[in-house]
């Protein structure tokens, strides 16, 4: 297929307008392949896949899903790795929250996990008043 001068203005038009490359294929009566290609050679700008943004929406509603109890077979990287209960006992679970990036535990459950021992000595205790008869 040879790409005359006309063909690659209305290409520039089309893909300016943010017609799909199988569209602008059917428009020009070529195949979808040669307008990828001729996309690439020209240089045109860029534009999200459709099939990644499609992916992120699934994969960020899949993550706003309210988590609760997960089990040991539940957790993923994005879940919060936190044990909750006695091992031994038939309700033991983790936390199963969204975790803080880079981190396995969520927000509150790092606060704990990653307290200096220097932010421990500076911690006072509160305990209650003793009451005296």
């Amino acid at each position: 297929m040879a790409w005359t001068e006309d063909k690659i203005k209305q290409l520039k038009k089309l893909w300016a307008k943010g017609r799909s490359t199988v569209e602008i294929a059917k428009e020009l009566g070529i195949s979808k392949n040669s307008v990828v290609g001729k996309v690439h050679r020209l240089e045109l700008a860029n534009r999200p896949s459709p099939i990644k943004k499609k992916a992120t929406t699934a994969k960020t509603t899949a993550v706003q899903k309210p988590k609760g109890k997960c089990t040991l077979l539940d957790l993923k990287l994005t879940t919060c790795h936190w044990p909750i209960g006695d091992p031994n006992d038939a309700d033991f679970h983790f936390c199963g929250e969204q975790t803080v990036t880079g981190k396995p535990y969520c927000a509150e459950h790092c606060k704990i996990a990653y307290t200096s021992l220097k932010e421990l000595a500076n911690q006072t205790i509160k305990t209650p008043a003793s009451k005296q008869d």
